[in-house]
């Protein structure tokens, strides 16, 4: 107990000191105080310059050091606190002699300009201009640039992450890791940029401070103590002269810090190892070498200095040359790891693991280039995540990779190792769809939309006002490409649905239902027999959001039924309510197309003689079931209606295979599925024989 009580009076404490020293930095510059406080404040501020341009040149990265800007603000106020402080001490004080504000101005004034004031206004007057003019100008100016060129590749930097986790090359918590460094890193160039200007700010504080000290002194000196206007000058000069050094050391120190920082480039070596590591080339000291050597037998120059300087040069660069035994040993390892063995054959030669890729040709890599800022790969990420919700488990991640064997312009959609969209696209064009309503033809490349199969053509971008006006859907390349994605996983979800997320799924049920699921799996159920039930609802477009419900149907249906087929169309008819709201929503009727009464018993008697065939059905009448469905729902299907082919229940499953392929987007139903509260809107009814054409009736109830 004591032991956390002592660690919360420390945090507190370590909590307060900063609140606490700032009122006191504003103490310093209202309170007068003794000359002794004003030296300890002196020291703390070159100590803390010191430790400030130490750890400055040990950072490997700026972002090491991100609470740099405000430090240098407290460090520049803490040190024009101590001018004030100082310039109060000064000019009530100065009369005295020169240790009136202590000994560290005193020291100041004395030792490092000789107690001469005009050296020191000319040694002052240099370190402003070092200060000022080169080191703060130039850091403000790379403080600048950088925040600029920063912020305008944040957009881009955050697609990268996303196109790397896309990809598969980063984990979720890696990526968010990556996207607040790079939100961290945006924020500290902002904050540097605007830090910088403190640095300025002190330098130029300094001077007229320095001004300040000098015309209040000589006129307090001559006026009010009595003093010649020389004995003035000496006195009070010499005092501002050492205050302003004594401020301007620590202020140099802290602008080459600053610089330091905003000029750093990212290494996993601090500073005096990346400058040794570029300096560690033999080629560059050996023509040194050289140069100073042919200097220094020229006539007049100073041989001893020269030659001496071109023989240590010279030693540098036979030294370089010579690799240690650590160097050697670590090359030579590369070096075998490099080599390749070419009788060996690693899995990953022959294996394609990924269950969904996108192949592009080498035309197309612009549109996933992080410095275009990748505008497929984010396109794909959002097709994901809105997938995942509608689809009710996690879409796996697509990766996109270049393929030479592609024509230039080509891409190429593989499920499983399959491929199951190709087409051609311009990517500096755009593809203007024919939606129906078009007035004007515009002109441009005539080809086919990859998704939708509608009529279309590529034109140029600054064809795309002409195109929106005369009435056509203008959509970009990437935009195409990923609408070919989204429609082609949807279509194929159930080939992306596998044992793992099986067990996914049943595992997230757990946390909820824990008592469900040991009612579902291993028995009566097994992980594969849940998932191949989730993949034939899948395969016909129901949603597995709602996985509660469908485990809850399973459990329900397993009583009674085992076998695949019926045990399918037992947990449909519980979830028919999941099923309907998909298609209308709950205060609509359902438009149904249904089947005659004679065709209905022909297809059930089809079925009952052989149960067992996938497609039981003549291929005549297949045929003819197929035209006709598809004459039936062209209307709907032109005016964006959702429908739904009603049948019985013996037939649905071979009826939803042959119908699938052709209108996959219109689900077969069983007359058991639909719920007794929705009411049914009846648009066509198709019937006849199996040797005339079938009709179809328009109707509706």
């Amino acid at each position: 107990m004591s032991g956390v009580r002592t660690r919360i009076w420390g945090d507190a404490a370590r909590k307060a000191i900063l609140p606490f020293a700032t009122l006191a930095l504003v103490g310093l510059m209202i309170v007068p105080i003794p000359a002794f406080i004003l030296d300890i404040g002196f020291i703390t501020s070159i100590i803390v310059a010191l430790a400030v341009l130490m750890v400055s040149l040990n950072a490997a990265k700026p972002l090491d050091f991100s609470s740099f800007p405000t430090v240098l603000l407290f460090a520049t106020l803490f040190r024009l606190s101590l001018n004030v402080a100082s310039t109060r001490v000064v000019l009530v004080d100065g009369h005295e002699g020169p240790d009136a504000a202590g000994h560290v101005i005193e020291a100041f004034g004395s030792f490092l300009i000789g107690g001469d004031y005009v050296v020191g206004l000319f040694v002052f007057g240099i370190l402003m201009i070092i200060n000022l003019v080169v080191i703060t100008k130039g850091a403000g100016r790379v403080s600048e640039v950088s925040a600029r060129f920063t912020l305008d590749a944040l957009p881009g930097k955050q697609m990268a992450i996303d196109a790397d986790l896309n990809a598969g090359l980063l984990t979720p918590d890696e990526a968010k890791a990556r996207r607040q460094e790079v939100a961290t890193e945006a924020d500290f160039y902002g904050s540097m940029d605007g830090a910088s200007k403190f640095v300025k700010g002190d330098a130029v504080a300094g001077v007229l401070i320095l001004v300040i000290n000098i015309l209040g002194g000589l006129t307090l000196g001559v006026v009010s103590h009595g003093l010649s206007f020389s004995e003035a000058a000496s006195t009070y000069i010499l005092l501002a002269i050492g205050d302003a050094l004594v401020a301007q050391v620590p202020a140099l120190l802290l602008s080459i810090a600053a610089a330091a920082i905003v000029t750093r480039v990212t290494s996993p070596l601090d500073l005096s190892a990346q400058i040794s590591s570029d300096f560690s080339s033999r080629r560059a000291w050996v023509p040194v070498a050289a140069i100073l050597g042919f200097l220094g037998i020229l006539p007049g120059m100073p041989h001893f200095i020269m030659l001496s300087a071109a023989a240590l040069c010279g030693f540098f660069a036979w030294r370089m040359g010579i690799p240690n035994e650590a160097d050697a040993s670590a090359a030579a390892a590369d070096e075998l790891r490099a080599e390749p063995a070419p009788a060996t054959i690693d899995w990953n030669d022959v294996s394609d693991s990924a269950p969904l890729s996108l192949d592009l040709g080498y035309g197309l890599v612009a549109l996933v280039d992080e410095r275009k800022n990748a505008p497929l790969m984010g396109r794909i990420t959002g097709i994901r995540r809105q997938l995942s919700r509608e689809l009710g488990f996690v879409v796996p991640m697509v990766r996109v990779r270049d393929n030479l064997s592609l024509a230039p312009n080509s891409y190429r959609i593989v499920v499983n190792g399959v491929v199951l969209g190709e087409d051609e696209i311009w990517p500096e064009d755009l593809l203007a769809l024919d939606s129906g309503e078009v007035e004007i033809q515009v002109q441009g490349r005539p080809v086919k939309d990859p998704t939708f199969g509608l009529d279309a053509c590529w034109i140029s971008p600054d064809q795309r006002s002409d195109a929106i006006v005369a009435g056509y859907t203008v959509v970009d390349p990437a935009t195409v490409i990923a609408t070919h994605l989204n429609q082609l996983v949807i279509n194929n979800a159930a080939e992306l649905f596998g044992l793992d997320e099986t067990d996914k799924l049943v595992e997230a049920l757990k946390e909820s239902a824990p008592q469900l699921v040991s009612g579902l799996t291993p028995s009566p159920l097994s992980l594969t027999d849940i998932m191949s039930l989730c993949r034939a609802l899948l395969a016909e477009g129901v949603s597995l959001k709602d996985f509660r419900r469908i485990a809850e149907a399973m459990v329900e249906a397993s009583r009674d039924e085992t076998s695949a087929s019926p045990l399918l169309e037992k947990v449909r008819k519980r979830i028919g309510a999941i099923i309907i709201q998909r298609i209308v929503p709950i205060k609509m009727p359902l438009p149904v197309i249904t089947l005659d009464s004679g065709l209905e018993s022909l297809l059930s008697q089809a079925v009952r003689m052989d149960p067992n065939a996938a497609h039981p059905f003549d291929p005549a009448l297949a045929n003819r079931i197929i035209e006709s469905v598809m004459s039936a729902a062209q209307p709907l299907l032109g005016a964006a209606r959702s429908f739904a082919l009603v049948t019985s229940p013996l037939a649905r499953p071979a009826l939803a295979r042959l119908l699938g392929p052709h209108l996959h987007d219109a689900p077969v139903l069983s007359f058991l599925e639909i719920p007794d509260s929705k009411p049914v809107e009846v648009v066509a009814v198709i019937g006849g024989d199996q040797t005339q054409p079938i009709a179809i009736r328009e109707t509706v109830s």
